[in-house]
């Protein structure tokens, strides 16, 4: 019998697997903090809708609007300055009102892997036609969208 000859390769498995593997889990993060990026965008863009859903039957400079909004992106921390409401055509009252635009800008996303520092949100604006714009109605009862 042949003595044991050394095995040069022995360790070579173990170095190639942790090259590939660094490689792979630093592609999976790098997915899922995009994918985080992306649900992040949507979220604001549904944010801007429920703003507008809001303002049409609310009395015009509800704060309740804003609350809307940043309920539903929390991971903004946005500042009231960030959300414009705008009744047109400009200067209207509720009487004559056409449609309300919110829209909200200046936000920053703080990404969690990959990325240093904020990444700016582009800004989303969402226009509806007017509806009640009242908090309560003719016959005193209160909207319960608007408490």
């Amino acid at each position: 019998m042949p003595p044991p000859r050394p095995h040069p390769e022995l360790g070579s498995v173990a170095v190639e697997f942790a090259l590939v593997a660094v490689v792979f889990v630093t592609a999976l993060l790098a997915i899922v903090g995009f994918g985080h990026w992306l649900h992040t965008l949507e979220a604001v863009a549904d944010a801007t809708r429920a703003g507008a859903r809001v303002a049409v039957v609310c009395d015009p400079g509800a704060a309740t609007v804003r609350q809307a909004i940043q309920i539903r992106v929390p991971q903004l921390s946005l500042s009231t300055a960030q959300i414009v409401v705008d009744y047109l055509p400009s200067g209207c009252s509720r009487s004559n009102c056409q449609s309300v635009r919110v829209s909200l800008s200046g936000a920053a996303y703080n990404p969690w892997f990959l990325a240093p520092g904020a990444i700016p949100v582009p800004a989303f604006t969402t226009s509806l036609p007017r509806e009640s714009l009242q908090s309560v109605n003719d016959e005193g009862e209160a909207n319960p969208v608007c408490n």
